[in-house]
């Protein structure tokens, strides 16, 4: 099918050949995600939740270390530009179509979804294309990619502890801009792409991105990257803001090394570079940035309180998004879930561990700032240790109570791996420290 015809309904108009692309502070548009209960536990009053109070306690990468990180992290963001296939392994795939059939999924005002709205969505999945179509992309936006190809959300019983909103299983994750692409296939209605990138796949609204050619991808992975080290910026077109531009996200350097590039579209739905300039030279830094107690300190506080957003919703994290994103500046590479993540450094064995002896292990083996500490389902950055106790920074749902609902934290917050431990209602089993299954070195 003809680029210009898949694409021309989803034009942006008006955009100037010289436009004027600048990167500017900016700010989160507030959701009903900043509407969620935040309640606190002791730890937040009696451990320093400064993360410059731990930066002095970092081990420092080699250059020759952090750079071999760097290379690493380059060829898998790169990656989808350069693959032949899909190259998603068979298990990970229609988990979505097995969810949304097997069992009553739900609005969010708790009434049920028939069949006959899910069906519709598998069948505009058009998934006898899968793999069909082997382009590449790149992302224009900050943008989400939904398990299935709709914004409609879908949830279990939300009646049930844990489930309900924010908890949207359409929402697979979300993508920075300037992410690159694989794209397997279009929906039937062509309002979705179906889409492999570097950590996370998909479907992302083919309004969010653009096709690339070998001229683009040439000039775009150019071996000279910078990253935005603070959150929730803005890209601007003169005075019209085109995204949000999150802490995390990879702008090339020109070759006059004066300013950035990004994607635009053009007439035929392809991609052409821009050149971006900013505002303050204090929002991006080249990549790797240094692994220094100044800038891990700098860097933590950025996502020092931000509401919890499920697989990224609503412009905000979940715990592996802050991670990734956090080692991400210094060059290291993880993938989008804790699972995976998991998997991404060298794994340390501590499950099974007394408590004492467990924390104990994490303060010897696991190096403030650039450690993980990994449980089924959650993930944290190790800080360091305050008054021989283990402190880790995680954006965290809640504490599990005895009754088996949670104690709402809702946002990224400073703890011991004990946090509630002060409430009698919270259930002993379900105690961080208690359910932390290894240490994650890189």
């Amino acid at each position: 099918m003809h680029l210009k015809y898949l694409f021309f309904t989803l034009l942006v108009m008006g955009t100037s050949l010289h436009a004027d692309y600048t990167l500017k502070q900016g700010h989160r548009t507030p959701s009903k995600i900043d509407e969620m209960p935040k309640n606190s536990v002791a730890d937040m009053q009696k451990i320093p939740q400064d993360p410059s109070f731990y930066a002095s306690q970092i081990k420092p990468f080699s250059k020759t270390q952090q750079e071999a990180f760097d290379k690493k992290f380059n060829q898998k963001y790169f990656r989808p530009w350069h693959a032949q296939n899909l190259e998603i392994p068979k298990k990970d795939l229609g988990w979505e179509v097995n969810f949304v059939s097997k069992k009553p999924i739900f609005r969010a005002d708790r009434t049920i979804i028939p069949s006959s709205v899910y069906k519709q969505w598998i069948n505009n999945a058009n998934y006898s294309q899968l793999d069909s179509k082997k382009y590449t992309a790149i992302t224009l936006k900050h943008t989400n990619v939904k398990a299935l190809p709709t914004d409609d959300a879908f949830y279990r019983d939300p009646k049930k502890p844990g489930e309900g909103f924010p908890f949207d299983y359409n929402q697979n994750s979300s993508l920075h801009m300037n992410v690159p692409l694989y794209v397997s296939h279009f929906s039937k209605d062509k309002q979705w792409a179906f889409v492999r990138a570097s950590y996370s796949f998909g479907w992302v609204r083919t309004a969010d991105l653009a096709l690339v050619n070998a001229s683009f991808m040439q000039t775009f992975e150019n071996g000279k990257y910078a990253m935005v080290i603070k959150d929730n910026l803005r890209l601007y077109d003169g005075n019209t803001a085109l995204s949000i531009v999150k802490l995390g996200t990879i702008f090339p350097l020109s070759h006059d090394g004066k300013h950035y590039l990004t994607a635009k579209r053009n007439a035929k739905g392809q991609a052409s570079v821009e050149q971006v300039k900013v505002s303050d030279n204090t929002i991006i830094a080249k990549k790797p940035l240094p692994f220094t107690p100044s800038n891990v300190a700098m860097l933590a506080k950025e996502f020092f309180g931000e509401p919890y957003g499920w697989g990224g919703s609503y412009e905000c994290r979940d715990c592996s998004a802050t991670t990734r994103d956090f080692l991400g500046a210094f060059g290291i590479f993880i993938r989008r879930n804790s699972s995976k993540q998991a998997q991404d450094g060298k794994s340390v064995p501590i499950q099974g561990l007394p408590k004492t002896l467990k924390k104990q292990a994490i303060i010897k083996k696991a190096d403030p700032f650039r450690s993980l500490l990994y449980v089924p389902g959650h993930i944290v950055l190790y800080l360091g240790e305050y008054k021989g106790e283990p402190v880790v920074m995680h954006t965290y749902w809640g504490v599990r109570k005895n009754d088996g609902t949670k104690l709402i934290t809702g946002r990224t917050i400073i703890t011991s791996t004990e946090p509630g431990k002060e409430r009698s209602d919270v259930r002993e089993g379900s105690k961080l420290i208690n359910t932390l299954k290894s240490i994650i070195l890189f």
